[in-house]
């Protein structure tokens, strides 16, 4: 057994100042005591530093040179040893549209090597696409967009063996809503995005049982005053999840801040989007098929739209740049790198909160919500240079 002391702790719906929080032999979350109570045994020192859960990046591409669309275990591996330098201890593989056969092998490959993966836990799979619309494709590859197919999804679902978790759709695609529907019963989330559709469109969707909006602002019908669209969407109904990408490229602060006010943080997730050239230099990658260029933070596409191409955020960053921006509290932005990624994905029985009898993953954060440290089943995996 074991105690962490720190000045503050982000427990389930509260914080607290001081204390000490109980590790198990096992690698589990014990007992919150009080700074009257401490303890006897061994006591880790972040008397000066904060502790948070570890975060939950839900959608996320590639890292430090990998893509998940290499279809590559030993790539995956590396990705999920990367993100304990960006404080995530749990997230999804997220697909871009690829063909039929590449995504079935993809889903494969993570369901047949999930329990050799030693870095960052991989809680299931997030398909962006196939089912989404041409207007909006942003830096995906329309060859493969289709209509919304439950069967497809049965199939990918078998080779996942249960694993794929969320997929994105464009809700004016032909069958939209009977997919929403299914997919919803089977158990799997289903985002909007990449999407022309109208307010209407999104709403009958989310009627039927969609409950997230994909990187929200970015590759959707924008908001009128007439004609709400999918942003529109976004911000008007009740009790939906919205992804924010805050790196400043996708979204600027204001808008972040707009999203934050109207839906509250218990229904805005941060997401990082990062694809291969996260934790690279600048330079040339790929994304699935795509070539991108990777230059001042930003990573867009070689071809003439130049579209932005995902990003090289690092989620840790999200959560300190909605600090820095004075946009949230440190107990909001931590809650929307943990709690509500879990409650979006149907992570949050085993993920997203420092809760008894849970796995140990945690963060170190000093005060101005850099990264410290990252602890994984109660052991540290990452320290800060």
């Amino acid at each position: 057994m074991k105690y962490v002391q720190a000045a503050k702790f982000f427990l389930p719906n509260m914080t607290k100042n001081g204390g000490y929080l109980e590790i198990t032999d096992a690698g589990k979350f014990g007992r919150y005591l009080t700074e009257s109570e401490k303890p006897v045994g061994e006591i880790l020192d972040y008397s000066h530093s904060w502790i948070a859960p570890g975060l939950i990046d839900t959608h996320i591409h590639g890292l430090l040179g990998h893509d998940v669309m290499d279809n590559d275990a030993e790539g995956l591996n590396i990705i999920s040893e990367g993100l304990l330098q960006c404080g995530v201890t749990s997230w999804l593989p997220t697909t871009v549209t690829g063909s039929e056969l590449q995504l079935q092998n993809i889903c494969q490959t993570i369901a047949q090597n999930i329990t050799k993966f030693t870095g960052a836990k991989v809680a299931g799979i997030n398909f962006e696409g196939p089912f989404l619309t041409s207007e909006h494709k942003g830096a995906q590859n329309s060859k493969y967009f289709k209509d919304p197919d439950f069967h497809l999804l049965q199939k990918w679902q078998q080779a996942a063996q249960g694993l794929l978790k969320q997929i994105t759709i464009a809700p004016e695609r032909k069958g939209a809503v009977e997919f929403t529907m299914a997919a919803r019963q089977s158990g799997v989330t289903v985002c909007l995005g990449h999407s022309s559709a109208t307010f209407e469109q999104a709403q009958a969707c989310v009627q039927a049982g969609a409950t997230t909006f994909t990187h929200t602002y970015n590759a959707m019908s924008p908001l009128n005053h007439r004609a709400l669209g999918m942003v529109g969407a976004a911000m008007s109904l009740e009790g939906i999840n919205a992804e924010l990408i805050c790196d400043g490229y996708h979204v600027h602060p204001n808008a972040a801040q707009i999203l934050i006010q109207i839906k509250n943080p218990e229904h805005v997730l941060l997401v990082t989007d990062c694809m291969s050239a996260g934790l690279m230099p600048e330079g040339e990658y790929m994304l699935g098929e795509l070539p991108v260029i990777m230059k001042n933070g930003a990573v867009r596409l070689k071809d003439s739209t130049h579209n932005l191409a995902g990003s090289v955020l690092q989620l840790n960053i999200a959560v300190k740049n909605l600090f820095d921006w004075n946009i949230a509290t440190p107990k909001q932005a931590v809650e929307m790198a943990t709690a509500t990624p879990a409650k979006s994905s149907g992570l949050m029985n085993w993920a997203g909160a420092i809760s008894p009898g849970r796995a140990a993953d945690f963060i170190v954060l000093d005060t101005q919500m850099n990264l410290q440290a990252t602890y994984l089943d109660g052991i540290q995996r990452y320290q800060a240079q």
